[in-house]
């Protein structure tokens, strides 16, 4: 089974992997730089606009190229306000060949009120870097690693929102 995910994160392909390994055999999860057309650092509505877009996109440079594929993938990171607190998650959106597309969310954690200014000047990942500074926080377990003293990381919340947008696929006859 072949799946395209519309980054080169290899935390948020690692993620990917192992949701549809959960499902799937023989799995190959292959990632390409696009755009999610969105803020660097997503709020709001544009952390589903950002993850729809990355699959839209990888679709679209697919059919450029010529590659076949059973899934499509876009994940995207941000912040929103939408539950009356600031909270940090990831969106995964995933489409098959039919176009069915579903979504699901990672838990999500509290950002302090302290740091939304200096996110919005830059992003999360730019303060993660600066609160960790010498930690590796590019080898896939992000900044929550750390925040969870590595009971968490970046790819587990991959993985988890992930399986949560797979569960309308492996129970299609539900939602079709």
């Amino acid at each position: 089974m072949k799946i395209l995910i519309g980054t080169r994160n290899p935390g948020k392909i690692e993620g990917v992997k192992r949701a549809f390994s959960k499902y799937f055999t023989e799995v190959e999860v292959e990632g390409f730089a696009v755009e999610s057309d969105v803020s660097e650092q997503p709020f709001d509505d544009e952390v589903l606009k950002g993850a729809k877009n990355r699959v839209k996109n990888v679709k679209k440079l697919a059919e450029h190229k010529g590659i076949k594929a059973d899934f499509y993938v876009g994940i995207e990171g941000g912040i929103t306000n939408s539950l009356g607190t600031i909270i940090e998650l990831n969106m995964a959106v995933v489409e098959d060949n039919n176009n069915f597309q579903s979504v699901g969310t990672s838990p999500g954690f509290s950002v302090p009120e302290r740091y939304i200014e200096e996110i919005k000047k830059t992003d999360f990942g730019k303060l993660m870097d600066k609160l960790f500074n010498g930690k590796k926080l590019s080898d896939g377990k992000g900044g929550i690693s750390f925040l969870t003293k590595e009971q968490v990381s970046r790819i587990d919340m991959v993985e988890l929102a992930t399986t949560m947008a797979l569960a309308s696929h492996i129970n299609a006859d539900l939602w079709k």
